[in-house]
């Protein structure tokens, strides 16, 4: 990397994959992102609301049927998501680490529904007309992921879930990192998973902040969110690897239980934080994917603390979350992968909604747009900002050797 000094904290992305509304390939990324004429990736659903049809972001490829018998305790659809994405690097990752010490090597992801969805079935039979149905409350527990995919891969290490809402994933890196550095492992899983449910769904349509159509991130006519489903898995190292982890900062404004700072302050300060451990300056970002919930409060307060912290002239910048649906836990998980990716590309960048026209009090910043063509990119930033004013800020920077 440059500057090793300040780069000190740096872990290197040795192996990555994901699943999404996007599909389960990276090929997929740039047809889906980088194309304005492309089909919606988001499908209109009847099933999951009592009272109307919703968009939601839902993965529609083949998953694993079936765990071994030492995760049965945990099964659940999660879990098997969770596999199914790290099945895809599976082999090299068990190459990579078979010569390193079992209790050396952990799993940190991020989740907020686990496996809810498998026992919803069961609570509506237990309530109506069959008392005695047998629920299984391990697969719904948070500790399931990170206790199934340990269990999956036969490591012995530290295994745990983090669930602060919609910056669980994000902050799985952060925690991956430090593991990394304090030399308590040799490798970490880190990611997300989070799984359709109708708690979910139903609890944002309670609080009226599902959109009627396809989410309008920093929109005129922007209503609300799509929820969506991912799973994003990544194998961190303090080796360098093409792709590192360069810079993480965090915050918690505690403004209000669902509700962020109207003025953007500890999102301001997270991504402060992660420029400051990652030694660069504000210019030197090249792309930043928003948060970028399509909510009227979220994207106001966004843009008001991107203005704090990169000034009259900020990145190139873009939320994905129009194609992708908002992921909840997982979504810090897919947004890194979706940077981790437009930087080993280096020929496209995610464009931001071509729906409606953009809300006027925040068009003031270098939204990417059709005609755009990405330049050289060194360094690119992902928020998730989360319930209860949670705020993560990642950096991650190409290996400059």
């Amino acid at each position: 990397m440059q500057d090793q000094h300040h780069h000190a904290a740096a872990v290197g992305i040795q192996l990555s994959a994901s699943l999404s509304a996007l599909g389960d390939q990276p090929s997929q990324l740039r047809t889906q992102l980088g194309c304005s004429d492309v089909a919606p990736s988001l499908s209109l659903r009847s099933d999951l609301l009592v009272e109307r049809e919703v968009w939601v972001g839902a993965y529609t490829g083949e998953m694993v049927e079936h765990l071994p018998p030492e995760c049965e305790k945990w099964q659940s659809r999660n879990l098997r998501f969770a596999v199914t994405a790290l099945q895809q690097i599976e082999k090299p990752l068990r190459q990579m680490t078979a010569h390193l010490d079992s209790t050396r090597l952990a799993v940190v992801v991020g989740t907020s529904t686990s496996g809810i969805s498998d026992n919803e079935a069961l609570f509506t039979a237990h309530f109506h007309d069959q008392p005695h149905a047998k629920i299984n409350h391990h697969k719904q527990q948070m500790n399931a992921l990170a206790k199934g995919l340990r269990a999956y891969l036969g490591w012995q290490g530290p295994a745990y879930t983090i669930s602060t809402a919609c910056s669980s994933s994000a902050k799985a890196f952060i925690s991956g990192q430090r593991l990394l550095q304090a030399g308590l492992v040799d490798a970490v899983l880190v990611g997300g998973v989070d799984t359709l449910c109708r708690l979910t769904l139903n609890g944002f349509n309670s609080l009226e902040s599902l959109s009627r159509e396809i989410c309008q991130p920093c929109g005129d006519k922007r209503d609300g969110i799509n929820i969506g489903e991912a799973a994003g898995l990544f194998l961190l190292t303090r080796e360098s690897a093409p792709i590192m982890l360069v810079g993480v900062g965090e915050s918690m404004d505690a403004w209000h239980i669902s509700a962020p700072h109207p003025e953007g302050v500890g999102a301001a300060q997270a991504m402060q934080r992660a420029l400051d451990t990652a030694g660069i300056l504000p210019e030197q970002i090249d792309y930043l994917n928003l948060h970028g919930t399509a909510t009227p409060q979220n994207d106001q307060m966004e843009i008001k603390a991107v203005r704090q912290v990169f000034g009259k002239q900020g990145p190139q910048l873009s939320s994905t979350k129009h194609r992708t649906g908002h992921c909840l836990g997982a979504a810090g998980a897919i947004e890194a992968f979706i940077c981790q990716h437009v930087l080993l590309d280096q020929s496209w960048l995610p464009l931001h909604q071509q729906h409606t026209g953009l809300d006027p009090e925040l068009n003031d910043q270098r939204y990417v747009m059709a005609n755009d063509h990405a330049h050289t990119l060194n360094y690119v930033m992902s928020n998730s900002f989360a319930f209860g004013g949670s705020n993560v800020s990642l950096i991650f920077g190409r290996c400059l050797k």
